[in-house]
């Protein structure tokens, strides 16, 4: 059964659009793309400036001045950036019309990270955009490069002084921050030799991602949640963050990261600080950050001899789904034949504070799993007596317990599972669910994390971004069992791709009396 809920008509000036996010006015800037030719900016970067163009949430004095050391003029990264854009835009029309407006503010630097003479060609562009676009001396870095480049860059934007000029300038480090907590240390020190904290961000677009902005209204700004939110009420918590496919041509990569240090070290850790900080006096981008990072300091760092109990590693092996032969990690191109790499990791945290002390945190990730889902499922106690029990062949069984899902993709929205009389004579009681989507309840398009992350960036907001304390908290909680499991030889493969992961994930929970909930 399920219920759908109601959204009234929105009145002519929708109450529920958040003002400073979606109305605030950002002020003219250019854009500097180091990296400009990879990935992430043909398919995150310029589809998602090109929509905020297309919206007017940006202002018309702007350019975007990419970098890299494919040799291109201008006219040709715009027709790179063209064919990406037009492949990659997520929800929305290509433009023609509005394209050519956009592309006159795309410029090309061809140059190489280390070599001093591309930072005066990037510095002469900028002088040239600034005078031909009005961008008032705002200057937007953005690091779309190897992690490895990261302080090498930066050091060399403060040798050339671009880190200083007539208006403020920021620079944007995409994640990993660091390869554990003495490099994340290590790094942190290098860009504040050009940067102070206030012009660092450090993005992580889990964050932009609506569900888990909406956390944070769902939570504060209802008064039938907040005062359940707890551990008198809350029973745990279970953090999926699973994925269909495999390592898709990146194994070189993923061999040396792996899903733990890939996915909850970072993306995953911020989620659960998120869902479970405590109310900001003051809903400002310091209180906000200042509480997700008190709660990821509440963290129990687990002792080296208990990692065995709470974490668990896997890897999957080959098998068929879905009708098809599935190659296990191991057979993988670039992929070590004998790798120990973890592409499935599930960690048991508990967060030793007032509120939440002995309720368990369980998150998972992992490749290759039955389908691509992430959410948050918050479970709750039972009632204190059992008065709707079911009876069976076998004796009395519970129902299943109050459930609150927060869904982050593939679709966002919200679901609260409840107890209700089935129709008929006699009490007896079955579960149904009353859902809430974003899509169909709004009826207007959800903008992107980096659509969402790049505003805020521009309009100088560092809410949603990670500050140092934060990345460095994060590494503190996983890095004993990074170590205790570079240490050790694990028996891999130990699940067949298309499932939800090893026994002994399964076996991790039923030690605290719970079991995995299946998406």
């Amino acid at each position: 059964m399920s219920m759908s809920v109601l959204v009234q008509a929105p009145p002519e000036v929708n109450p529920l659009q958040d003002p400073l996010r979606f109305e605030r006015r950002v002020p003219p800037c250019a854009i500097v793309i180091f990296g400009a030719s990879g990935d992430l900016s043909k398919r995150k970067l310029l589809p998602s400036l090109y929509r905020l163009f297309y919206e007017r949430r940006i202002s018309p004095n702007f350019g975007v001045i990419g970098s890299s050391r494919t040799n291109m003029s201008d006219e040709q990264f715009r027709e790179k950036m063209k064919d990406s854009v037009s492949k990659f835009l997520e929800d929305a029309p290509f433009d023609e019309d509005v394209w050519t407006s956009f592309a006159q503010c795309l410029f090309y630097v061809p140059g190489d990270l280390n070599t001093p003479e591309s930072y005066e060609d990037i510095r002469s562009k900028l002088d040239e955009v600034e005078q031909s676009h009005q961008t008032a001396g705002n200057v937007l870095f953005y690091l779309s490069t190897q992690p490895s480049h990261y302080a090498e860059a930066i050091l060399e934007l403060g040798t050339h002084q671009l880190n200083k000029g007539n208006g403020w300038r920021r620079v944007i480090i995409e994640k990993p921050f660091g390869h554990d907590l003495a490099s994340a240390r290590k790094l942190n020190e290098e860009i504040h030799k050009v940067f102070d904290e206030s012009q660092i961000y450090r993005i992580d677009h889990y964050l932009g991602k609506e569900t888990v902005q909406n956390i944070l209204a769902f939570r504060f700004g209802n008064g039938i949640f907040e005062p359940l939110w707890n551990r008198r009420y809350v029973d745990n918590i279970q953090i999926t963050a699973a994925e269909s496919i495999g390592v898709e041509g990146r194994g070189g990569y993923y061999q040396e990261a792996g899903a733990l240090r890939d996915m909850i070290q970072n993306h995953l850790s911020q989620v659960m600080a998120t869902v479970m900080m405590e109310p900001p006096t003051v809903f400002d981008s310091t209180n906000v950050r200042d509480e997700r990072a008190k709660l990821l300091r509440a963290v129990r760092v687990v002792r080296h001899e208990d990692v065995p109990k709470y974490a668990v590693a896997g890897q999957y092996g080959p098998s068929l789904v879905g009708g098809q032969q599935v190659a296990g990690f191991r057979q993988e191109p670039s992929v070590d034949p004998d790798a120990q790499t973890d592409t499935y990791a599930a960690v048991t945290f508990f967060i030793d504070n007032w509120r939440w002390a002995g309720t368990p945190v369980y998150i998972r990730t992992g490749k290759r799993m039955p389908k691509r889902v992430t959410d948050i499922a918050i479970q709750f106690k039972a009632p204190p007596l059992g008065l709707f029990q079911q009876e069976t062949k076998t004796g009395l069984r519970e129902v299943r317990p109050n459930l609150l899902v927060l869904r982050i993709q593939p679709e966002e929205g919200i679901s609260l599972r409840f107890l209700s009389k089935s129709p008929g004579s006699g009490m007896r009681v079955r579960p149904v669910s009353m859902d809430f989507n974003y899509g169909s309840s709004f009826g207007e398009r959800t903008p992107t994390a980096y659509e969402t992350l790049l505003v805020d960036a521009m309009a100088g907001d560092p809410t949603l971004y990670t500050r140092q304390d934060m990345v460095e908290a994060s590494w503190e909680i996983v890095e004993p069992i990074l170590n205790t499991w570079a240490k050790t030889k694990f028996d891999f493969p130990n699940y067949p791709a298309g499932t939800w992961g090893p026994k002994a994930s399964d076996e991790m929970l039923a030690r605290q009396g719970h079991v995995w909930r299946i998406p």
